[in-house]
C-alpha cells in the first residue's frame, strides 16, 4: 500500500491493488475533463459518488497513487488537477545522503544529473533504475525532479547486523547508501539472534517514509567476528561462496595427459631455460619467462601464458561459470577464483619441473631492447624454477644464485624498455598498498606497506610488452576502415577540469604543476618522484588517479593513455581474468585465418566484465578497509601522526601515514571554537582563534570510536595541535 492518512481506514493490500486498476480511469477521466482545475479529495469522491468509508478509503489511495505517478499532481491549496504535459527522463539513482539523491539521466550528459528530495524518491534505492517527472528548480539546483516509476531494482539483498525488540526486529544495513533500516517479522528471522550479521531479502519496497520488509536468508555469525564479517562483504557484493557442483565435476573431468597429437600442434619450449616469478603465497602462476642467446648475438625472450582456453571450452558450464564470475577477487584473507582450483592451481598453473601447454609471446631483442622478430602461438614449456620476488630480488642486488644471469640479464633489458615507456609519456602510478598480519583468528596484528622493487618491475615490463604487442599484431592485421573485432584495455586522456582540480589539491601541498608547459605525462612523473617517501605521497597518488579517466574493456581500438601505448590488451593473465580468455581464442582465431569475429557480442562481453572488475574492486577495498578499522579499534590510545586528505563542511579527513588508514575528526568534536568551512581554499578556520586546519597540514591524532558495520574511523586531534 501508499501512504496511509489520519481518518483514513487501512485497506488490504490485494483488495486495494485490484480496486485500483479499476478505480484509476475512472479519477483521471474526472479531473481530465476541467484541465487546470484543481479538486479537493472531499470534492473528488462527491463527484464520483462515493459514499461509504471502504471504497471512500481505497479512491483516496489511487488518488496518492496516481500523484506519486505523475498522473496527477498536487496544487499548493492541497487540491488534485490533471497533470498536463511533464517531461520525463530516465537515470540511475546516486543516493547521496539520507535526504537526496541525484539521478543520473542515461542519456549520459554530464552536469545533467536531476536532485530529488527522499520524500520524491518514491523509495527508490542507490542505483536503481527510475522515471522521473522534473520539477519547477528550486534550491539553486540545475534541475529538481521527482521520482514517477521504478524500472528496475539494482538489488533485492542486503547485508547488515540485526537489532531485535520485544515483537519485531531491524536489519541495520552495512551498505553505506541504504538509509533504511528492514523490518523484520519474527517468523522471517530464520534463527537470526541479536547482534548477528545477516544476509536479508526484500520483500516489500519502501514507499515514501515507509521501512522496506525483508526475510532473512543466510545468518553470517555474530557482528565483529573475522568470518562473519569478510563473509558479509562476500554476500554485499553478490561474490560467489563455492563453484555449482557440475562446473566443479566439470573441471574434474578434464584429463591431464598431454598428446602426441596436441604437441604436433605447439612450438617446443621444454629445452629452453624456463621460471617463474611470483608473491611468496601465490597459488596460480600463470606466467613463466624463457631466455635463450641466439647466434647473432641477440636475445630471445618468450613470455608464456597458461594455455586456459585449452581446457575451458566455448559453452561449457567452466566457460560459462568464467564469464558470470569474469575475475577474481583478492580479499584480506582469501581469494575467490574465477575458475575452480583443478585449473587454477592445477592444469593451468606453470608450476615448477612440469611440461604445461602455454600460449606465447616470443620477442628477438637486441642489446637495446630493440625488437627484431616476434611470435606469437601456442607452446609447450617445462619450468626449470619457481621464484619468489624477495628470492629474483636477492640475485638482482648480490649477482650470486641460481639462474642469476638470466635474471640480471632480464632485468637489463626491463630497464631499457620501462626508460623508453616513460620517454614516451607514460605516467609513473605506483600507488601504495598495504598487507596485514594476521594471527589463526584473522586478527590484524600490524599493517605492512606492500614494497615494490626491481624484480616485481621486471615481470610487469615484460608482461606490458606482451600485451602492447597482441594488441598492435591484431590491429595491424585488419583491414584500413574495417579493423578485426578485438578486446583492447583502454584508457582515455584525462579531462582537463578534473585534472585542474588536482592541481590545485597538490598545490596545497606544496607541489606545483603546469600540465601546459610541461605535459600532463612528464608533470605528472615529475610530482610522483618529488613525493616518494614524503608523508602526503599515498594521499596524492590516491588523488592523481581518481582524476584519471578509468580504464576498461571495449571492442574500440583506443589507446593506454597511462601507458602511452596505441592499443593496449589484456593477454598475460587468463587464470584471474576472462578478458584474457577472450583475447587468446581471438588471437588464434586470426592467426588460424579466421574473419572479423562479432563485435557486438564481445563488446557486451567487456561491458560486464569492466563492471565485474569494478565489483571486485570495491569488495578488496571493502575488506582492506574492515581490517584497517579492526586494527584501529585494537590501538585507540595510541597517538599518530598524520596528514590532512580532505576537508568537508562535516569533518577533516586525516590519513594516518604510519598504517595508511583514513578516518575522519567531526567538527562537532572540535570544542576549541566553532568552525567554518572555507569551500574554495580547502581549509576550516576557528570564527574567534581564527585556527586554520588545511588540506596537507601534518596533524597528531588519536582514535577516538571505530565502527565495523560502517568501516569507519572517528579520530580527535590530541592536545598538542590544539
Amino acid at each position: 500500500m501508499g501512504r496511509k492518512r489520519k481518518g483514513i481506514p487501512p485497506q488490504d493490500s490485494s483488495v486495494t491493488k485490484r480496486a485500483a486498476k479499476q478505480i484509476e480511469p475512472i479519477v483521471l477521466e474526472f479531473l481530465n475533463r476541467t484541465p487546470g482545475r484543481g479538486y479537493q479529495i472531499k470534492q473528488i469522491l462527491k463527484g464520483l459518488n462515493i459514499r461509504d468509508a471502504k471504497s471512500k478509503g481505497i479512491v483516496t489511495e489511487v488518488i496518492f497513487r496516481l500523484e506519486d505517478s505523475g498522473k496527477i499532481k498536487k496544487l499548493r491549496n492541497g487540491s488534485y488537477a490533471a497533470a498536463g504535459e511533464m517531461t520525463t527522463i530516465t537515470g540511475v539513482v546516486d543516493y547521496v545522503n539520507a535526504r537526496f539523491a541525484y539521478v543520473v539521466p542515461d542519456d549520459g550528459e554530464e552536469d545533467n544529473d536531476v536532485w530529488i528530495a527522499r520524500e520524491d524518491l518514491l523509495g527508490a534505492l542507490d542505483d536503481d533504475k527510475v522515471k522521473v517527472v522534473l520539477k519547477p528548480t528550486r534550491h539553486g539546483k540545475s534541475r529538481e525532479g521527482k521520482v514517477v516509476e521504478i524500472l528496475s531494482r539494482h538489488r533485492n539483498q542486503f547485508v547488515g547486523r540485526i537489532e531485535m525488540s520485544t515483537r519485531y526486529a531491524f536489519v541495520i544495513p552495512d551498505f553505506k547508501k541504504m538509509f533504511h533500516d528492514i523490518y523484520i517479522k519474527y517468523e522471517d528471522l530464520n534463527g537470526a539472534k541479536h547482534n548477528d550479521k545477516v544476509l536479508v531479502e526484500i520483500t516489500e519496497w519502501p514507499e515514501r517514509d515507509k521501512k522496506p520488509e525483508g526475510v532473512v536468508k543466510r545468518v553470517l555469525g555474530k557482528a565483529g567476528e573475522h568470518n562473519a564479517e569478510i563473509h558479509s562483504i562476500i554476500a554485499e557484493f553478490g561474490l560467489p561462496l563455492e563453484f555449482p557442483d557440475a562446473v566443479e565435476a566439470e573441471a574434474e573431468a578434464i584429463s591431464d595427459k598431454i598428446t602426441k597429437a596436441e604437441l604436433t600442434k605447439r612450438k617446443d619450449f621444454r629445452q629452453v631455460t624456463t621460471f617463474t616469478i611470483d608473491p611468496e603465497d601465490a597459488k596460480d602462476f600463470d606466467d613463466a619467462l624463457s631466455l635463450r642467446m641466439l647466434d647473432n648475438g641477440n636475445y630471445e625472450v618468450g613470455v608464456h601464458i597458461a594455455d586456459v582456453t585449452h581446457y575451458v571450452a566455448p559453452k561449457s558450464k567452466l566457460e560459462d561459470e568464467a564469464i558470470e564470475r569474469a575475475t577474481s577477487v583478492y580479499l584480506v584473507d582469501r581469494t575467490i577464483p574465477m575458475l575452480p582450483e583443478r585449473l587454477s592451481n592445477g592444469l593451468c598453473s606453470l608450476r615448477p619441473n612440469e611440461e604445461k601447454l602455454t600460449f606465447s609471446a616470443v620477442f628477438e631483442l637486441d642489446a637495446n631492447a630493440e625488437i627484431k622478430k616476434q611470435w606469437f602461438g601456442r607452446t609447450i614449456i617445462y619450468s626449470d624454477r619457481r621464484f619468489t620476488y624477495e628470492e629474483a630480488q636477492e640475485r638482482i642486488e648480490k649477482q650470486e644464485g641460481d639462474f642469476q644471469e638470466e635474471i640480471n640479464l632480464l632485468n637489463k633489458l626491463a630497464r631499457i624498455l620501462r626508460k623508453k615507456r616513460f620517454q614516451s609519456g607514460a605516467v609513473n602510478f605506483e600507488t601504495v598498498e598495504v598487507k596485514f598480519q594476521l594471527d589463526e583468528k584473522g586478527t590484524p596484528l600490524g599493517i605492512i606497506p606492500k614494497e615494490r622493487k626491481e624484480a616485481h618491475m621486471l615481470i610487469e615490463e615484460f608482461m606490458l610488452l606482451a600485451n602492447k604487442k597482441v594488441a598492435e599484431f591484431v590491429y595491424n592485421k585488419g583491414k584500413s576502415g574495417n579493423p578485426l573485432t578485438f578486446v583492447y584495455r583502454t584508457h582515455d586522456n584525462p579531462d582537463p577540469e578534473k585534472l585542474d582540480t588536482f592541481a590545485n589539491f597538490a598545490r596545497r601541498f606544496g607541489h606545483t604543476l603546469d600540465f601546459e608547459k610541461g605535459g600532463i605525462s612528464k608533470s605528472l612523473n615529475g610530482l610522483m618522484d618529488n613525493i616518494t617517501g614524503k608523508p602526503e605521497q599515498n594521499v596524492l597518488e590516491q588523488l592523481a588517479i581518481r582524476s584519471m579517466a578509468k580504464a576498461k574493456y571495449t571492442t574500440t581500438e583506443k589507446g593506454h593513455f597511462g601507458l602511452a601505448f596505441p592499443h593496449y590488451t589484456h593477454f598475460t593473465s587468463p587464470i584471474r581474468r576472462y578478458p584474457d580468455m577472450m583475447v587468446h581464442r581471438l588471437l588464434q582465431h586470426y592467426l588460424d585465418g579466421g574473419k572479423s569475429a562479432d563485435k557486438e557480442a564481445y563488446e557486451e562481453l567487456c561491458v560486464h566484465s569492466s563492471e565485474r572488475e569494478k565489483r571486485a574492486a570495491d569488495a578488496e577495498r571493502a575488506s582492506i578497509k574492515y581490517k584497517q578499522v579492526e586494527y584501529m579499534s585494537i590501538v585507540e590510545k595510541k597517538d599518530f601522526a598524520g596528514i590532512v586528505s580532505g576537508v568537508t563542511e562535516w569533518g577533516i579527513y586525516v590519513e594516518i601515514t604510519e598504517t595508511k588508514c583514513e578516518g575522519m575528526v567531526r567538527i562537532s568534536d572540535m570544542s576549541d571554537d566553532f568552525y567554518e568551512f572555507d569551500e574554495q581554499n580547502y581549509r576550516v578556520v576557528g570564527r574567534r582563534n581564527k585556527r586554520m586546519i588545511s588540506l596537507g597540514d601534518k596533524v597528531t591524532v588519536r582514535v577516538k570510536a571505530t565502527d565495523i558495520d560502517r568501516r569507519t574511523i572517528d579520530l580527535i586531534f590530541v592536545d598538542d595541535d590544539k
